[in-house]
């Protein structure tokens, strides 16, 4: 919705004294799809596991400037950090990887593959037609024949 739109939007009251005003919050219709639970877990650990790592390096990095003794074991404690915010991340691609393997994903068939799969189907139709045309004859009593001359 843009701004022209958002200016034209019928969502106006009418307050008490008789003016008009806008509502704060207009409702608007998702862009995309809601990501799955599972995979909505693991992108909220990984997004509070790496900023907890910047911040742990940002107090290594200041502590390092002021001479500290803490910035020794804040870098020690960063690296191993960055590690498991790595494997957070790699989480969370995995359990996008498998929800779609399990679950399958939406998709739309192109119209090549759809016309592909009516010819098929056609050519099955027409294949049983002609065995059941020809289980007829024989089931009459002919060997095969069409005519009896």
């Amino acid at each position: 919705m843009g701004t022209a739109e958002r200016q034209r939007a019928p969502e106006q009251q009418v307050g008490e004294r008789g003016e008009s005003r806008r509502e704060l919050w207009i409702e608007e219709p998702a862009r995309r799809r809601r990501l799955p639970d599972p995979v909505r877990t693991a992108a909220v650990r990984a997004v509070i596991i790496v900023s907890l790592t910047l911040i742990q390096a940002m107090i290594a990095f200041l502590s390092a400037v002021a001479g500290s003794w803490l910035s020794f074991p804040m870098v020690l404690s960063s690296v191993a950090s960055t590690v498991v915010a790595t494997w957070g991340v790699l989480d969370v691609w995995v359990t996008r990887q498998v929800y779609n393997q399990r679950h399958g994903v939406v998709s739309v068939p192109s119209s090549t593959a759809r016309g592909l799969r009516r010819e098929r189907r056609r050519a099955r139709r027409q294949a049983r037609a002609a065995a059941r045309g020809k289980e007829r004859i024989r089931s009459r009593g002919g060997a095969g024949q069409l005519s009896h001359s």
